[in-house]
């Protein structure tokens, strides 16, 4: 589905994504304008009800953000459905969210969520209720390129979500429309603010993983791995000559490119560049060592339309190609893809296992996968 589709007059029914924050109850706002029949959803996947998330009104993390989309689905007055994932969700995300940290990858959630859960099990759902399409409040737009669909980064580039929904398939996004895609989030707060929804435009968004809302995955991890004190125990910091520098506090407790709370001193600033779950080593290095050229990435990209239309499109050498490593990290120039290795045309910082990397061509996604490492 095109968002020039999107801008039909004739009724289809679409099943809405709704978290209760501004972007799904704006985006169903726009549904309705534009003249289709919306049907709500909202999935109970992970329940929390931490002071510190209901003090902040963050995020999708609590059942008060659930009763507030149903509230504001029939204020709209449209038909609302609240759907009990918390077992899928565990098993496919958070269970993927443990394996990978204890393994010594950084994992992105959201990412596999999008894939398995807000599009996989949203399309079941809208074919049981007879819905054409399904739509979220996702910054990014759809394009048709000669008789294919491709996702298309949003007009709003500081809030483009293109990198967390790389794995969606071409089906997927020919039954999906993104409303928000040409909008910056300050139209789509004065939209709510014109609507009487005041409070949903001043409200904090939430940047924390939905099933961690204090931010804190070294507690969830404890708390969540039964045999956690058994695995993760002090270890060596080394050098990359493999030179011992110092004692850590657990592998699981670092991220690659980690500066701040390593709990040693060299005498200049330090950074993990490398983590090995099986010796529980660290390997620090200056910031000078964090850059790379090439990285490797899963073949797990094959399952996503992209990675065949990369090898359709015949793109892996193309000299237009770039791709983001990180959510937050700009797109690079690709100098070439070969297999399953990446080289770049300028050195890329920060290369994490367990993130993604996304390629695009211009402001078209067409290749990922999950980085292996550098």
């Amino acid at each position: 589905m095109t968002n020039d589709q999107s801008q039909m007059t004739n009724k289809h029914r679409v099943l809405l994504g709704m978290s209760g924050g501004i972007d799904s109850t704006v985006s169903a706002m726009l549904l309705l304008e534009q003249g289709y029949e919306v049907v709500g959803v909202t999935f109970r996947t992970y329940d929390s009800i931490k002071e510190s998330c209901i003090a902040k009104e963050k995020g999708c993390c609590t059942i008060d953000s659930i009763m507030e989309a149903k509230h504001n689905a029939e204020r709209m007055g449209f038909e609302h459905h609240i759907v009990d994932f918390r077992e899928t969700f565990k098993r496919c995300v958070i269970q993927n969210f443990i394996d990978e940290y204890m393994a010594g990858r950084t994992p992105n959630p959201c990412v596999l969520c999008n894939a398995t859960i807000k599009w996989g099990e949203m399309l079941h759902l809208a074919d049981e209720m007879g819905c054409d399409f399904i739509a979220t409040g996702h910054y990014a737009r759809i394009a048709e390129r000669d008789g294919h669909v491709y996702l298309r980064t949003a007009a709003d580039t500081k809030k483009d979500q293109t990198y967390f929904l790389w794995m969606l398939t071409e089906e997927q996004l020919q039954r999906t429309i993104f409303p928000l895609g040409d909008y910056t989030k300050e139209q789509v707060r004065e939209i709510a603010r014109q609507h009487g929804y005041e409070k949903l435009a001043v409200k904090r968004e939430s940047q924390e993983i939905c099933f961690i809302p204090d931010d804190d995955y070294r507690t969830f991890l404890r708390a969540n791995v039964p045999d956690y004190n058994e695995r993760v125990h002090a270890g060596e910091y080394i050098d990359a000559n493999g030179k011992v520098l110092g004692h850590h506090e657990g592998y699981v407790n670092y991220t690659i490119g980690q500066r701040k709370g390593l709990g040693i001193a060299l005498g200049h600033p330090a950074y993990i560049t490398r983590i090995d779950a099986a010796t529980n080593r660290i390997t620090l290095g200056t910031n000078d060592d964090m850059y790379a050229t090439e990285l490797r990435f899963t073949p797990t990209a094959q399952r996503s339309y992209s990675a065949a239309v990369l090898q359709r499109s015949g793109l892996t050498g193309a000299a237009d190609l770039t791709a983001k490593v990180r959510y937050r990290s700009a797109a690079v120039p690709v100098k070439k893809i070969d297999g399953n290795c990446i080289s770049f045309a300028t050195p890329v910082w920060g290369i994490t296992p367990g993130q993604s990397v996304v390629i695009y061509s211009d402001d078209l996604v067409v290749g990922g996968g999950i980085i292996l490492g550098s």
